[in-house]
């Protein structure tokens, strides 16, 4: 304990600068009579205090710290006396250590309400915001945490907002990105054209677009959204086909719970969700009836949905009293404003360039955007519990983003600064510093320059805020990945270490990193596609791994892929090469009549199909999990082409339902290398075709088929090799209805399961997995 009477250094470590820490400290100290003062370093918030009631003064520290903190250590070392007659906010100190930077947050309550008052100074004000809540990451250059550091340097403060910056008891005491209409940013409306437009009220404007049918690009707290009335069915279909996005669901952004509650099934954890500062969409399951047009989602069983996290948004919803009023549309559809495949914009500019033809209006501002972030997207999930065979909901993160990042995850142990570059898919990065690993948020799809700049543009900033240069740089195998070949560029470059981390054993090791496992595990690592050790695409893998290296100990029977990627984008081509392989040459056609193949493809294009199906020069081998289920799915009828990412298993997902218990049979031959063949269960299924027996039987049968043999793999390779703990990741577990099932199935055999809560299961996870094991394998003497 503290003496009672003496003078304490004080270091606090965490996320303790952007969320009101300084001024919670002040008026603490103030109240309890302490002397010194408080400051914003590098390496977190120093308090120098003096006085007789130091205990209560650490305790109180430690028990209310305002809520958007998080006090990761607490330093306490005796001091000699300060000789301050009070307590002060000194200017903030750079450094050579480093402090955990706040994520964005959603405008707070008391904010809110000033948002609406007609007689506040603030009322209907874009920008308001407060030591809890408001822009934190995207405007933030450099640390420590000051306004000279931010995108709001430009903004001097008038003389009532510097008076709340200076008053301790005001919310806005050295809340950085106070303003207000006469000091701080403004709203400005442009044309198609990215012309000026002459309004009183730019906003109002832009909602009587919304309510004609137009579509808005709207800058938000970490780019633009594109935005349209989402009950609007002609709007959508443009919107669709404006942003060529064919079946794409769309994010929803409604004010109202009630009406999310009117098109989906919410429960109380996914309302948390929906109403945290966080502010995600979390996608939710759509009620038989939705009001809403099948074209925002189409062919899916989930909508995503998010409330309002701006002021700018509630303009939008709201227009003048939101107690009294009823919200001006139930719901927006709020998709990204980017071009296809790129990042998302977040200047003025490129808006204007890139999204003309796109757009009918942009409503845009003159808060500079420093670092892009795009929305997280959540869901819930049934995760293993605490006591042997239960259960608890958890998150489980699709994409994680604004609102989490750069939030880092805690690893068990310090060690070297290593940069894991992530995969070419939904692109993320790691940089690991201290006991952390800190994760940038999404940078998306690595297929060309503007997503390779944002990398380079999101490191160079994290590296500088966290004063992290790479010793190491950890990489994906695959060898025409760009985020790969960057990797070996950089390393030439700087002179720095290289390590390749397998891609499903960088799964695994995210896993591992989240919950701190030591020792062997059983790793399944489903997903679409990784490059193998030994050259050949797997993803459908059963590991032996630990922290210092992994063993193949199975895989799903190897499938051809007719055209390479074109059979990714194409599944019926995949489930052709599935068929052929399961039927055989002889009578081919007629074996596979009940699939409907044939009437939706025609005699040609499936024997052009066939003749390629068995080349290896054009059908490479594949044990990808993804590539199953985008088969069955094109072989029951549900989905023939992706026409984005994950399609054809999403749509067989959504057939599948809980009260079937029937599977079909499964091959597993076990031996050195355990082989999973789905072979005769796939020819159960064209018989159960024949029969007319609806597709969500089958594909509930198919789905338990796939959880059954990972539980019988993970059964028979736990005895063999005495290991209890089992990890779960890759993209396939997105997959609710699989993953529940085999963690059911694990659960009640006494194994003890992981999954990811903290990174999601698919490709984003990687860059975590390949840091923390290649720094492992580093401490370990792997690299000189």
């Amino acid at each position: 304990m503290a003496q009672q009477n003496g003078c304490l250094a004080i270091t606090i470590q965490g996320v303790v600068q952007g969320v009101g820490f300084r001024p919670f400290i002040y008026n603490l100290a103030r109240e309890l009579g302490i002397r010194g003062f408080v400051s914003n370093t590098a390496e977190g918030v120093i308090i120098r205090a003096e006085g007789p009631e130091l205990d209560r003064f650490i305790d109180r520290i430690r028990r209310d710290a305002p809520p958007l903190s998080r006090i990761e250590k607490v330093q306490i070392i005796p001091s000699e006396p300060c000789g301050l007659a009070d307590f002060s906010i000194r200017q903030s100190e750079d450094g050579d250590s480093f402090t955990l930077l706040s994520p964005d947050i959603s405008i707070c309550e008391a904010c809110l309400l000033e948002l609406f008052s007609v007689g506040d100074r603030r009322y209907r004000y874009p920008f308001i915001n407060c030591t809890n809540c408001g822009p934190r990451y995207s405007i933030t250059r450099s640390i420590p945490y000051d306004r000279r550091n931010t995108t709001m340097k430009g903004f001097d403060l008038c003389d009532p907002c510097a008076s709340e910056y200076r008053d301790p008891s005001d919310r806005r005491f050295h809340a950085q990105p106070n303003a207000c209409p006469s000091c701080g940013p403004r709203v400005t409306l442009l044309d198609a054209r990215g012309n000026r437009v002459d309004c009183a009220d730019p906003v109002d404007h832009a909602v009587e677009l919304l309510k004609r049918g137009k579509l808005l690009a709207v800058k938000g707290l970490g780019g633009f959204h594109i935005a349209c009335n989402a009950m609007d069915r002609e709007a959508v279909v443009t919107l669709r086909r404006r942003k060529r996005k064919s079946n794409k669901p769309f994010a929803l952004m409604s004010p109202d719970i009630s009406f999310i509650g009117e098109c989906c099934t919410i429960t109380s954890k996914e309302e948390e969700l929906l109403s945290s500062p966080q502010r995600p969409v979390v996608l939710l399951r759509k009620k038989d009836l939705s009001i809403l047009p099948d074209e925002v989602s189409p062919g899916n069983s989930y909508l995503g949905f998010m409330l309002p996290y701006t002021p700018l948004h509630y303009l939008l919803f709201f227009s003048r009293r939101i107690s009294d009023m009823k919200a001006l549309f139930p719901a927006l559809v709020m998709t990204s404003g980017n071009l296809s495949e790129e990042p998302i914009i977040g200047t003025n500019a490129d808006a204007v360039e890139k999204l003309a033809g796109t757009v009918d209006a942009f409503l845009v501002h003159d808060r500079d955007i420093f670092m892009r972030v795009d929305d997280s997207v959540v869901r819930t999930i049934a995760r293993p519990g605490r006591h042997r065979g239960q259960t608890e909901t958890a998150v489980s993160f699709i994409r994680r983003s604004r609102g989490y990042a750069p939030e880092p995850v805690p690893l068990l142990s310090d060690g070297p600064v290593v940069l894991g570059c992530g995969a070419d898919v939904k692109n993320t990065f790691a940089l690991t510093r201290g006991q952390y690993a800190i994760m940038s948020q999404h940078i998306g799809d690595m297929e060309n320059y503007e997503t390779l700049q944002f990398f380079e543009e999101t490191l160079a900033n994290l590296s500088q805020v966290y004063r992290a240069v790479p010793e190491l740089i950890a990489y994906d195998l695959h060898p025409r990945y760009l985020s790969s070949s960057w990797a070996l560029e950089y390393a030439q470059r700087n002179n720095v270490q290289l390590m390749g981390v397998q891609h499903h054993y960088a799964h695994i090791g995210s896993v591992m990193a989240e919950h701190g496992l030591r020792g062997n595990v059983i790793g399944v690592a489903f997903d679409g596609t990784g490059y193998g050790t030994d050259g050949t695409l797997w993803g459908g893998e059963f590991l032996i791994a630990h922290s210092k290296g992994f063993r193949r100990a199975g895989h799903l029977k190897y499938i051809s892929l007719p055209g390479g990627e074109t059979a990714v984008r194409e599944p019926w081509r995949v489930a052709v090469s599935f068929l052929r392989d399961a039927f055989g040459p002889e009578d081919f056609l007629k074996h596979i009549a009940p699939t409907g193949l044939l009437e939706r493809f025609g005699t040609k294009e499936i024997e052009d199909v066939l003749k390629i199906a068995g080349n290896p020069a054009f059908s490479p081998l594949s044990s990808g999990a993804g590539r199953l289920f985008d088969a069955v799915s094109a072989i029951i009828g549900a989905c023939d082409y992706n026409s984005f990412e994950g399609e054809a298993s999403m749509a067989l997902e959504s057939l599948a339902r809980e009260d079937i218990d029937e599977e079909y049979p499964v091959d597993i031959h076990f031996g050195d290398d355990v082989e999973v063949d789905f072979s005769y269960g796939v020819l159960c299924m064209v018989e159960d075709l024949r029969r007319s027996t609806d597709r969500t039987t089958i594909a509930s049968k198919f789905h338990n088929a796939v959880a059954g043999a990972i539980v019988r793999v993970v059964i028979k390779l736990s005895l063999m090799n005495n290991i209890r703990m089992v990890a779960l990741s890759g993209g396939v577990f997105q997959n609710l209805h699989l993953t529940e099932t085999v963690i059911r199935g694990l659960q009640a055999e006494g194994l003890a399961v992981y999954i990811n809560e903290q990174v999601p299961c698919n490709d984003a996870g990687i860059s975590l997995g390949q840091a923390y094991l290649a720094r492992e394998l580093k401490k370990g003497g792997a690299l000189p």
